[in-house]
């Protein structure tokens, strides 16, 4: 039987380690949960496929009830944290917090799901997470067929959001060209603009 120091390359504490033949094995941040009606809070919630090469998804979060559509809802787009490594928009802390979030800010959540580390090194997380915001746009220009963003978002009100590698995602991007950058972001009714 081959020993344990011959197939692992390196290991990080109780996160993950990655083996000799590239194989990552994680130890926190795989459990999922699908996208259902949450039993507290009535909020629905669904997987949408942003792209397929490369495989960029979000999870949507609708309060249950929504207003009329000439009453239409802000939207949150949402970068879940992990330290690029682990977790993932469906991981029962990320699916239940935005569950809580969605009605208690009457806001429609877009969650968005980026490639993790070390299978996919930056800036994968940072094409993703520009690919899905460019989807939502498209929304805003009358081009996305999504319908809960079509019927219920307010898009002229979108905001950013995340924690850890999400939050670092939203501090590094300049939202008018689409690269990373350290200047201050905002959102207006253009859609998109920074300050310096």
């Amino acid at each position: 039987m081959e020993e344990a120091s011959e197939r692992i390359t390196q290991h990080f504490s109780t996160v993950l380690l990655i083996n000799k033949d590239g194989h990552v094995d994680r130890f926190m941040g795989t459990d999922t949960v699908p996208p259902s009606v949450d039993p507290a809070s009535s909020v629905l919630s669904k997987d949408v496929v942003v792209s397929t090469e490369p495989a960029i998804s979000v999870r949507l979060y609708l309060p249950n009830n929504p207003p009329p559509s000439s009453l239409k809802l802000p939207v949150l787009v949402y970068f879940h944290g992990g330290g690029f490594i682990i977790e993932t928009t469906a991981s029962p802390t990320y699916h239940n917090y935005l569950s809580a979030l969605a009605p208690e800010a009457r806001v429609i959540i877009v969650s968005v799901e980026y490639r993790l580390a070390p299978e996919h090194p930056l800036p994968a997380a940072y094409d993703d997470s520009w690919a899905a915001i460019k989807w939502v746009r498209a929304h805003f220009q009358g081009l996305g067929d999504e319908e809960w963003l079509n019927d219920h978002a307010d898009l002229t009100r979108v905001y950013f959001g995340g924690d850890s590698a999400g939050r670092t995602l939203l501090t590094t991007w300049d939202f008018d060209t689409g690269k990373r950058s350290s200047r201050a972001m905002e959102w207006e009714l253009g859609f998109m603009s920074s300050q310096g």
